[in-house]
């Protein structure tokens, strides 16, 4: 616990010293906030059949895959360069304790905007829940993919390199995904997509809970990824953990 407690306040410290990373944290919502509230909830919008929450599923979705794993993978990358991942792997942090360190810092952070979007959903108690939960564990990926990018690039212009074609797929695509079926199915594998999915079966206003089967399927995709992620992200650290 020492060492994850050293690697989170070291991170912490490090994030408050360049404040202006977390802007992103901001302006995925604040977009989302926008369209919903001066496009999805006017009168024409309404006429259109879609749901008045399209534009908070694709905020969010997008929100966890361009903005998270470049951030993330920056992280690391920084600390490679610097030498400072050499420093602490030296000093006896685990991969699972840097992952817990940095990923805890990220993740804490992530609730913010997540708590964002569900509140201009205004979604029913249980629709929030299930809402929060999806959007922690889609978070959780996408730190793990960020974490495992950012070990494999060589410097942090070269992971911005890498992640950006992943940050694309993982967080442009969803957007697509409702505008076309095809599309939907292929990324239906993904853990962005699984937003989608969820959003989907929510009834707002009416305050009936999201369908328990849906929920469950999206879960397993969702967790189903964290664990082949958490997979690629230990062999990553333990190949090139020392490098740098």
């Amino acid at each position: 616990m020492k060492s994850v407690k050293a690697v989170f306040k070291k991170q912490i410290k490090d994030t408050i010293k360049n404040p202006a990373t977390m802007v992103q944290f901001i302006v995925f919502p604040a977009v989302a906030f926008v369209m919903t509230e001066l496009v999805a909830r006017g009168e024409m919008f309404a006429e259109s059949g879609m749901p008045q929450t399209i534009f908070i599923t694709m905020m969010a979705a997008t929100f966890v895959g361009m903005a998270l794993i470049p951030f993330v993978a920056g992280i690391v990358s920084e600390d490679r360069e610097k030498k400072s991942l050499r420093f602490l792997v030296m000093a006896g942090v685990k991969p699972h304790d840097y992952l817990l360190g940095v990923g805890g810092v990220v993740l804490f952070a992530s609730l913010f905007p997540s708590l964002a979007f569900g509140l201009m959903g205004r979604f029913s108690l249980g629709e929030l829940a299930v809402f929060i939960a999806v959007m922690v564990s889609a978070a959780s990926a996408s730190i793990l993919l960020g974490l495992t990018i950012g070990i494999f690039a060589q410097n942090q212009s070269a992971s911005t390199g890498l992640a950006m074609p992943a940050a694309m797929l993982l967080g442009f695509g969803p957007t697509i995904a409702p505008f076309n079926e095809q599309v939907a199915r292929v990324l239906g594998i993904f853990y962005t997509q699984q937003l989608n999915a969820v959003m989907a079966g929510f009834q707002t206003v009416s305050g009936s809970p999201p369908d328990p089967g849906l929920v469950l399927q999206s879960f397993v995709v969702i967790w189903a990824n964290i664990a082949v992620l958490a997979v690629l992200f230990a062999f990553a650290f333990i190949k090139k953990g020392l490098r740098g």
